[in-house]
């Protein structure tokens, strides 16, 4: 699954970062701290991997 936004992207970047044991999961908040607990790391990684270019900073609805 690919990133809609800039903010989803972000997001799991920072899931995927916690997952992998580089940041403290107490430091999560939000979809990520979510992200961490639902996703698998390729799914992390998939999504944190999109390209950024076109992408709205935020998804509306």
């Amino acid at each position: 699954m690919k990133a809609q936004s800039k903010a989803q992207q972000k997001a799991a970047g920072a899931a995927l970062s916690a997952k992998r044991g580089e940041t403290p999961k107490s430091e999560l908040q939000g979809a990520s701290h979510e992200m961490v607990e639902t996703m698998s790391e390729a799914e992390l990684e998939d999504m944190a991997s999109t390209k950024q270019s076109g992408k709205p900073e935020r998804k509306d609805g």
